[in-house]
């Protein structure tokens, strides 16, 4: 008996990835550039042991964790402007420097906080969300392990 394509593409997709269901995200306005396809093939397949890849539902998108919280990057978000919100350099063992942007949903409460870190001065720009749930035990610890795929937007400025 011969397998048709229709069986077979759900019983591969059960078989290679249990079928988790995909994060949702909406792209960045700039998802389309060129260099977002590249910045999304050179993130790592794992942020850290329990945060390996996920699928997303937008272009330009990747994310990492289970189904109950995801870190999410998304390429091509509207670049920042000059900012009085903390930019911090993360400087990674492979060389690479990022500057990133970071902000807490709730300064007063940065333990219950969602995170979102962009990178400063760079185009187009890269935006990761990191929810209180991963925060608590990843602050920003993976940031460094970005810096590869993030060092392949054009850098124009950079933190003070």
């Amino acid at each position: 008996m011969r397998t048709t394509p229709m069986v077979l593409g759900p019983l591969l997709c059960l078989v290679l990835t249990g079928c988790a269901s995909a994060v949702g995200t909406a792209p960045g306005p700039y998802a389309t550039d060129p260099v977002c396809a590249q910045v999304v093939l050179a993130t790592p397949d794992e942020l850290a042991e329990d945060l390996p890849r996920r699928d997303t539902t937008a272009q330009a998108t990747t994310a990492w964790g289970t189904d109950g919280a995801a870190v999410v990057l998304r390429c091509g978000v509207e670049p920042l402007g000059p900012t009085t919100d903390r930019c911090q350099t993360v400087d990674a063992a492979d060389g690479t420097s990022v500057d990133w942007v970071i902000v807490a949903s709730d300064p007063d409460d940065e333990q219950s906080s969602d995170w979102t870190f962009t990178t400063y001065g760079r185009v187009p720009a890269i935006e990761v969300q990191v929810p209180a749930q991963i925060a608590r035990t990843h602050p920003s610890s993976f940031l460094d392990r970005l810096g590869r795929a993030a060092q392949l937007t054009e850098r124009e400025r950079g933190c003070l």
